[in-house]
């Protein structure tokens, strides 16, 4: 099958040798791009040729080093000033001024310590950022957005979902564990931007010793005629056999929350398979499937000399965040004489928490983790607990104090029409898949404000959060319509459309307040 295909792409090759001439040299002798030491002219000629093994260590130390200075090029790009922050997060979240002043000054303090003197920084320790304020008003969000704007390893996790050590559920020594998940992550992401050109080349040349054999001055041409058809794609379709890793393992079984069991599985699995991470078995793929396993499969082998756990670690330990949302419902009232609750969810994971703020070292599987410098914020609505009612030395460890405001009407105007990705906009798009022209008018907006905040006050003050459920019931008759609708129709919301729909529920609320 592969006969005719040779020689018609021999022939073109033959007939553009005079053009393609510098590129495939570059790729077999070093599979990278970046200039090597060995004193070539530029002619295509290597007068000293190194041994491969020299050659393979002068390219990844000169990729490394390129490496750390973009790096430290780029890091102050990364790390936003504080007013940057705040105006980032603008464009999502409406009002809330101090929380987001707050939180841009505690992460600009992150990059600040890291500029200072070994000496004083190991005295510098973060300060603890407490939100508190009513739900619906922006706390959480807050934390989504921070997520987004920083590429230190960052998690969010709800105090409720832990129990004191000693009971059967998470304890919060996993906080720091699933950090270190992240963590791992984003380093392995990093190092494969800087490791991409180079992978995919030598996945190029591999599927090419398939297609060619190992490349000789007699095979050059064919050689080079086949990675022509195969950066145009006219090779996609044809099959090649390549040793796929086998994933068949279950992991599920494992408990993942041990890291002791989760080493001692991973030893296991490599010594059953002779020393290997994975086993393998060979497999018959086209090649447009196969080019990302075997891309996949030089990766891992480059990120191999690479130690990504302790670039995970520090990263954790330098700029990890945590945040903790829902801590007001570990908290119980002081008052009366039972001041201790039973709950296995409650004071028993604030003592848990002290040490974990406070810094201590935790045992995860790619290794011993500081938390002396990782930065916590917590957050709650406090409804029925006071932040008093925290222990006091976990109020102590968290000595940025921030008061949340409640949204009033123009708040929720605001939050309808201002941020980038509105309510209003979301409806309008959705309708507009069946296309449709959904217009809202500005009247009807103000409307849709003003009776979610009457609805807050009278019924129970979900913050935001009521916006959903009032314009759900004002788009449940046109959702509902808008697919029988001719294609191109109209169709407006206007003040007398929101009352009309919302009549009922107002109706219901006044009648519900004088029933027993």
């Amino acid at each position: 099958v592969c006969c005719p295909i040779t020689a018609t792409a021999t022939t073109r090759a033959v007939a553009s040798t005079s053009r393609s001439v510098v590129f495939p040299s570059a790729l077999v002798r070093g599979f990278s791009s970046l200039p090597t030491d060995d004193g070539g002219d530029g002619d295509g000629t290597n007068k000293d040729v190194d041994p491969p093994q020299a050659t393979t260590k002068t390219t990844t130390a000169s990729s490394t080093t390129a490496a750390e200075k973009n790096n430290a090029d780029d890091e102050l790009k990364k790390n936003l000033k504080p007013s940057e922050i705040v105006e980032s997060l603008n464009r999502h979240i409406v009002g809330q001024h101090d929380a987001k002043r707050a939180v841009a000054i505690a992460m600009r303090n992150r990059w600040r310590r890291r500029q200072l003197p070994d000496e004083l920084r190991k005295e510098v320790t973060p300060r603890n950022v407490l939100l508190v304020g009513p739900t619906g008003c922006g706390k959480t969000e807050v934390a989504r957005r921070m997520a987004m704007l920083n590429d230190a390893p960052f998690i969010k996790v709800e105090a409720t979902k832990f129990t004191e050590v000693g009971y059967h559920g998470r304890d919060v020594d996993q906080i720091i564990r699933d950090l270190m998940d992240v963590a791992m992550q984003l380093a392995k992401k990093q190092h494969t931007e800087i490791f991409k050109e180079q992978a995919e080349a030598m996945a190029e040349e591999r599927i090419l010793d398939i297609l060619s054999g190992p490349s000789s001055e007699n095979a050059t041409r064919g050689r080079e005629s086949f990675r022509d058809m195969l950066r145009q794609g006219l090779l996609d379709d044809q099959e090649i056999e390549i040793d796929v890793p086998n994933n068949k393992q279950n992991q599920n079984e494992i408990d993942q929350t041990n890291p002791q069991i989760v080493a001692m599985s991973d030893l296991m699995q490599r010594l059953a398979s002779g020393g290997k991470k994975q086993p393998t078995e060979r497999k018959k793929l086209p090649i447009a499937e196969a080019k990302g396993i075997i891309f996949e499969i030089e990766l891992e082998r480059l990120l191999e000399n690479v130690d990504l756990k302790k670039s995970a670690v520090t990263a954790v330990e330098e700029s990890g965040i945590v945040f903790i949302d829902e801590i007001d419902k570990i908290c119980s009232p002081r008052e009366g004489f039972s001041s201790r609750s039973a709950d296995a969810s409650a004071e028993g994971v604030q003592r848990d928490l002290l040490p974990l703020i406070e810094g201590t070292t935790i045992n995860t599987k790619h290794g011993n983790v500081n938390t002396d410098y990782i930065l916590f914020i917590a957050s709650g609505a406090f409804h029925a607990v006071k932040v008093s009612d925290l222990l006091p030395e976990l109020q102590g460890r968290l000595p940025i104090r921030v008061e949340l405001a409640g949204l009033t009407e123009d708040d929720l105007y605001k939050i309808l029409t201002e941020p980038v990705a509105n309510l209003i906009r979301q409806q309008v798009a959705l309708i507009g898949a069946e296309g449709i022209d959904l217009v809202f008018e500005d009247e009807a907006i103000r409307e849709i404000a003003r009776m979610a905040a009457l609805l807050n006050k009278t019924v129970e003050n979900i913050g935001a959060r009521r916006l959903h459920t009032v314009l759900e019931r004002i788009m449940e008759t046109i959702s509902f319509e808008a697919a029988e609708l001719e294609e191109g129709a109209t169709v407006t919301v206007n003040k007398n459309t929101v009352q009309d729909r919302l009549k009922d529920v107002t109706m219901k609320t006044d009648v519900s307040r004088y029933i027993l």
